[in-house]
């Protein structure tokens, strides 16, 4: 009896299987994404079956959903990473995850890479959450700290063919509410000092970052505490770039994760 049940759930389990990795076909079809609907057109599923699926995806990271669209996830990009890369990013992880336990707050890490601002890795916890992705991180970053940090590593060229592609506008009233005042502020930023942004990506929200000079491209680190303890931000931030010697060694590789 138990080896005819076995028999009997195996097709199912494999039938989900296969369904799941329709979707995500689907959704690798569209690189700015799909919404639920035409996602389970494509894949050939119920509506109900592919809700359920893409809210499983989702959680495990194979899937992202940005402004009532599904992308591709980090857990897809960790599949096609060999050992070395995987390693890394390990390393990586548990340096945030350290810095994030040593200061409470939530930490991140991103790299300018091909054009784009990436975020590599997050550590958070649900005591102290990460800032939501409500806007496209890459597409604003003039209002974020790692965005700005990262654009004012650039040369002028970059920078400006940045700007061109994702132009600055106004996602909340706090803002900079222009190209040439962004580049003004970008300009006159001391190296040395970390990048502080109030609510300007997110209400509620203040975010500082610190550029990372290991390795040969544009990297930072930051982190973002609600705005009513604003008062910890710098302290944090201070703290965060102090023991940055202890991070340099998974750093200077992450960046090419």
């Amino acid at each position: 009896m138990a080896t005819t049940a076995a028999h009997a759930a195996a097709p199912t389990l494999i039938g989900s299987v296969q369904r799941a990795l329709r979707l995500l076909e689907a959704v690798g079809s569209h690189p700015d994404g799909a919404p639920a609907k035409q996602l389970a057109r494509e894949a050939g599923l119920p509506l109900p079956t592919a809700y359920h699926l893409l809210r499983t995806l989702t959680h495990e990271d194979y899937l992202r959903r940005e402004n009532g669209v599904f992308v591709l996830g980090a857990s897809v990009s960790r599949l096609a990473m060999d050992a070395a890369q995987q390693n890394r990013l390990t390393k990586l992880e548990e340096s945030l995850t350290y810095w994030r336990d040593a200061i409470g707050v939530p930490v991140y890490f991103a790299v300018y890479r091909e054009g784009e601002i990436e975020i590599v890795a997050v550590a958070d916890t649900p005591y102290a959450p990460a800032v939501d992705e409500w806007a496209d991180f890459r597409e604003t970053g003039h209002a974020h700290a790692l965005g700005k940090c990262l654009l004012s590593q650039l040369d002028e060229p970059s920078r400006l063919e940045h700007l061109d592609r994702h132009p600055v506008q106004a996602i909340t009233p706090y803002t900079v509410r222009d190209q040439r005042t962004l580049l003004e502020r970008l300009n006159a930023m001391d190296r040395m000092q970390p990048v502080v942004e109030r609510q300007e990506y997110a209400l509620g929200t203040v975010c500082a970052a610190i550029p990372i000079t290991a390795g040969s491209g544009a990297a930072a680190m930051a982190i973002s505490l609600p705005s009513d303890q604003q008062g910890r931000l710098l302290p944090a931030v201070e703290q965060l770039r102090s023991g940055i010697g202890r991070l340099l060694s998974s750093l200077a590789f992450s960046i090419s994760i």
